[in-house]
């Protein structure tokens, strides 16, 4: 076979099988049933942790779902089946609900803990394909992801039966975020660390709040008064308010500077009002710290002022302190 040849075959072959697998997923969708519904309403009424196992392939597919329950604001663990047979049940509370993934529904390491489950009160969700099974007669609920081969020619290796197990976990675990009304707060709370966290990260989070370091004058403050505070602060600016406390500009260096040079030796008289910006960029705190340095590099600035919705400065973020938690 030329090089071009088995090339083609190759293509042909992986085709064949995201094929194989992408019709198994479409009929997963048009097969569900009540079941999933069952399921989910169980799932919710659950006062304790989702347990969920499985063997092999299946056992990494589980500590998946989990992961995804886990990180979606329904508690979830993994399991090894044979550790449960070995002192893992100490780990399951009676009103913990067990998940257990097996295509065939006869692996021998589910089979040996059904009783055990069942003895000790527990529910069980059932993901497989065969519907009479051990697994499936000893489930409360059974959700027949219905693989007839897998994409594997030997229909040995899981493939196809790995994937629609995933998908499903997927389904549930977002439905279940849905029903839960689990928002982005909630998100960036159980994701921390990484691009996620960051992503989700709020300019509150983030923002110098307290007041007595934000720079402050009032519009009749003289120049001399403005240089005082803008240099005490240590910020290169400093907010303008009227006699309501509420921002009406900014002074900037770069308005000190502009100032010099319009006034020149007339600038010690000059006031707050004579110099400042009066169109501020401002930011609420409620807004992802992301939008804040989108806005700082639009507008070639270094720093926001976060106000209220009256308007009164509640606080500030500078440049550095997007870069130091990882925004960019």
């Amino acid at each position: 076979m030329s090089e071009k040849s088995l090339y083609n075959s190759s293509l042909n072959i992986a085709k064949q099988v995201i094929n194989a697998e992408a019709k198994a997923l479409m009929n997963l969708a048009n097969c569900l049933d009540d079941s999933f519904e069952q399921a989910i309403k169980l799932i919710l009424s659950c006062c304790g942790r989702i347990v969920i196992i499985g063997m092999g392939k299946s056992g990494h597919i589980a500590k998946k779902i989990a992961a995804t329950f886990a990180s979606t604001g329904t508690p979830a663990f993994f399991v090894h089946p044979a550790e449960l047979l070995h002192g893992d049940f100490g780990m399951l509370k009676p009103e913990d609900i067990v998940i257990a993934i097996s295509n065939s529904g006869k692996t021998s390491e589910i089979i040996n803990i059904l009783i055990p489950i069942k003895r000790r009160g527990l529910k069980l969700i059932s993901i497989t394909s065969d519907s009479k099974s051990a697994l499936a007669e000893h489930s409360d609920i059974v959700l027949d992801i219905n693989v007839k081969e897998e994409a594997c020619p030997l229909n040995l290796a899981p493939t196809t039966s790995t994937t629609t197990s995933l998908a499903l976990g997927d389904a549930l675990a977002i439905v279940l975020m849905q029903k839960k009304q689990f928002t982005e707060k909630d998100f960036a709370t159980f994701h921390p660390g990484g691009n996620l966290g960051r992503k989700l990260i709020k300019v509150s989070d983030l923002m110098r709040k307290d007041l007595n370091s934000i720079p402050t004058v009032f519009k009749a403050t003289n120049y001399k008064d403005i240089l005082e505070e803008i240099s005490s602060k240590g910020l290169g600016l400093t907010c303008v308010l009227d006699k309501e406390q509420k921002l009406i500009g900014i002074i900037t260096d770069g308005d000190l500077r502009r100032s010099q040079l319009k006034f020149q030796s007339e600038v010690y008289n000059c006031q707050a009002k004579d110099i400042m910006n009066a169109k501020p960029q401002i930011i609420s705190a409620n807004c992802l710290a992301s939008e804040a340095l989108f806005m700082m590099e639009n507008k070639r600035i270094s720093d926001l002022i976060i106000v209220s919705d009256q308007y009164y400065p509640i606080g500030i973020i500078d440049l550095k302190d997007l870069l130091k938690a990882g925004i960019y």
